[in-house]
């Protein structure tokens, strides 16, 4: 267990980051299944408003580093091309 103030300061940061991270990364997850849902169906209209969001959300997600850069651009990549293969 932590006996200085700053070590325990730095616990209480670490949980609090751990929560709001744990948080962001799982509606990531859930608007990329919502998209992945929406193409799955072949309901343009659909697949793009939950694109938007999702590319908004992963954006949001990478500009804090909760999520690495280039995995949010993989992200974004797949999934604009899961929607642009809706015919």
């Amino acid at each position: 267990m932590a006996h200085t103030q700053s070590a325990k300061k730095r616990i209480r940061q670490t949980i609090a980051r751990t929560a709001v991270n744990r948080s962001v990364i799982s509606r990531v997850r859930t608007l990329r299944k919502k998209v992945a849902a929406a193409v799955e169906s072949k309901d343009k209209e659909a697949a793009v408003v939950a694109y938007n969001t999702f590319a908004s959300a992963i954006d949001k997600a990478a500009k804090k580093g909760t999520v690495p850069a280039n995995r949010a651009a993989n992200y974004k990549s797949k999934a604009a091309k899961a929607v642009a293969s809706i015919a």
